[in-house]
């Protein structure tokens, strides 16, 4: 196994077949694992349905909803433990295609972090989001970048594709933000740590079926955590 998608899961059954469809139809030999917080809608039994006829489809059942943070870590430690080189983050609801893989791994090739950026060279390349929320979503990585000094223009994105190293590197247990939060703490970790990270350019199209997961919680989280990063770092106890 050398390339991992990981795909949290929450009511996703109407996206996730699709979506496991197109993924394995890339030519780039990708195993994808699921990791489900016990979706009520049956989205496990769609993953394990496919499971049965493709092994290169994985399944991990959690027995809540824990969270996009912690759920990302736990299949980070699973790609830790079978030896994935690559490992990829990508949502369930089709708003990151997929066949913008291929340009994910070129970039891997002299980066540690690749970043699906929506906010680059001056463009914004969102569809169907209503403009309130991309004011805020455009404000929250200004605000990340002038608080934190991370040198990327989206922040807060949720396609990515890290190195082994990088993830090796990063004490996953002292990641406890989640959403939001997550991404920018995930990104600022690798960076302190002396790791490459690379924007590529990435349209983001909002969800074309279920609910999103988006909450004030959420936003209000990645605005304290941008100010913890920074004064653990002029402290030097990023970890």
């Amino acid at each position: 196994m050398e390339k991992l998608v990981i795909v949290p899961t929450y009511n996703e059954r109407e996206n996730i077949g699709a979506l496991l469809g197109r993924l394995l139809g890339l030519p780039y030999g990708l195993d994808v694992l699921v990791v489900d917080d016990r979706s009520p809608d049956g989205t496990a039994e769609v993953v394990r349905a496919l499971m049965a006829r493709e092994p290169r489809v994985h399944l991990l059942e959690r027995p809540g909803k824990l969270g996009l943070g912690s759920a990302y870590r736990d299949g980070f430690r699973f790609a830790l433990e079978n030896g994935v080189e690559y490992i990829f983050e990508m949502d369930a609801d089709f708003s990151h295609d997929p066949d913008a893989i291929g340009g994910f791994l070129e970039a891997a090739q002299s980066a540690d972090v690749v970043l699906g950026s929506r906010y680059l060279d001056g463009k914004v390349t969102v569809v169907n989001w209503p403009l309130n929320r991309l004011i805020l979503s455009y404000s929250a990585n200004l605000y990340t970048r002038i608080v934190t000094g991370l040198p990327v223009h989206d922040a807060t994105g949720g396609f990515k594709c890290f190195r082994r190293r990088a993830l090796q590197a990063v004490r996953l247990d002292r990641v406890r933000s989640d959403g939001y939060a997550f991404q920018i703490e995930m990104s600022f970790k690798c960076w302190k740590r002396g790791f490459t990270i690379k924007e590529i350019p990435i349209v983001f199209t909002d969800r074309r079926a279920g609910a999103s997961k988006m909450n004030r919680r959420i936003v209000w989280e990645a605005a304290w955590l941008v100010w913890r990063l920074r004064f653990l770092d002029l402290f030097g106890r990023v970890e």
